[in-house]
């Protein structure tokens, strides 16, 4: 598979640190790394580029990983209630996803994006209370508990 090097401009798990040059995957990089604005291609120019402005990109990188630790101590031991219809036997007629808790989540005035919300088991389909983690950021990932409560069909 043909790589290109880039130099990422945020941290992304898995792959790296702010400044950072990796070699990825071509689709990697022209379908989400530079579109997202996470990366840019490692030309001579960029680097030029990317080390005169590394230390305003530095900051902006500790200002989103405080607010996002601010949020992080606002969210950790949240207890969210969502109803939904259910049969006698505790089954719900459908399920409680990740976009269930993001509407729950902005009801109460947080402002979380269901693909920040990790269900790593897949969507609810019983009543009962589950842990729920939402990734803030990169390095900030908060548990909160799903309570499903149960409302006659």
């Amino acid at each position: 598979m043909p790589h290109t090097q880039v130099i990422l401009l945020e941290k992304v798990t898995k792959l790296g640190a702010l400044g950072d040059l990796v070699k990825v995957k071509k689709g990697y990089a022209r379908n989400f790394l530079i579109p997202f604005k996470k990366a840019c291609r490692a030309t001579p120019a960029a680097i030029q580029e990317f080390e005169a402005r590394r230390a305003a990109l530095e900051r902006v990188a500790a200002e989103k990983l405080a607010d996002a630790q601010q949020l992080g101590e606002k969210l950790a031991g949240l207890t969210l209630q969502i109803a939904q219809k259910s049969g006698v036997d505790g089954r719900l007629f459908g399920s409680v996803a990740n976009h269930d808790i993001a509407q729950a989540l902005k009801a109460q005035n947080y402002g979380i994006e269901k693909v920040q919300i990790r269900m790593p088991d897949g969507p609810f389909k019983r009543i009962g209370d589950y842990p729920v983690q939402i990734a803030l950021h990169t390095d900030v990932v908060v548990e909160v508990m799903v309570s499903v409560l149960g409302e006659s069909a």
